[in-house]
């Protein structure tokens, strides 16, 4: 997965508004080779999953989170990746196990 260093000033608000305006929206998990788990929030834009939030608990049981309000930190951020979960090792998720996590 993909994390964005730097991004271009105007991502924010075509995030939010995707986030806004989503009808549909996708859950996956990752895990990561340190041990940590991604939770993922993708909505579908001109044919893409795009990432709009984006939760990592680390193996040490630290909770960071992504979306178009918090974008990166020292940890971190939102990847500026499609996601395609035919390629990407992601595993579809229920909707209450993204929000169990994002809301903790």
């Amino acid at each position: 997965m993909v994390v964005a260093a730097a991004r271009a000033p105007d991502v924010r608000p075509y995030l939010r508004a995707l986030d806004e305006s989503a009808t549909l929206r996708h859950h996956f998990r990752h895990a990561d080779e340190a041990g940590g788990l991604w939770y993922i929030e993708a909505v579908p834009d001109r044919g893409e999953l795009i990432v709009i939030k984006q939760a990592e608990l680390t193996s040490a049981d630290q909770l960071h989170r992504y979306s178009w309000e918090h974008l990166e930190n020292e940890h971190g951020g939102l990847t500026d990746q499609a996601i395609d979960p035919e390629e990407d090792p992601l595993e579809a998720i229920p909707a209450e196990e993204f929000h169990r996590v994002w809301t903790r």
